[in-house]
């Protein structure tokens, strides 16, 4: 995600407590999301679609948060 911004994604990740917890967030739900969809967790479509619009909210936010740490 971002490859862009690595550096800045590494260099927040060890100053930025909120930034790191929407990261693991962000990628604990993308791993909820490949377990339901490979049926290895059992859910419904509708969860799944729910948990892709959190993990689309939460990858907006840290977009906003790296574009804004790397113009300041």
């Amino acid at each position: 995600m971002f490859p862009e911004y690595r550096d800045l994604i590494s260099k927040l990740k060890h100053a930025d407590l909120h930034f790191t917890n929407l990261f693991e967030k962000h990628n604990e739900i993308d791993q909820k999301i490949k377990n339901l969809e490979s049926n290895i967790e059992h859910g419904t479509h509708e969860a799944i679609e729910t948990l892709k619009k959190e993990k689309l909210h939460l990858k907006d936010e840290i977009h906003s948060i790296l574009v804004k740490a790397s113009k300041g």
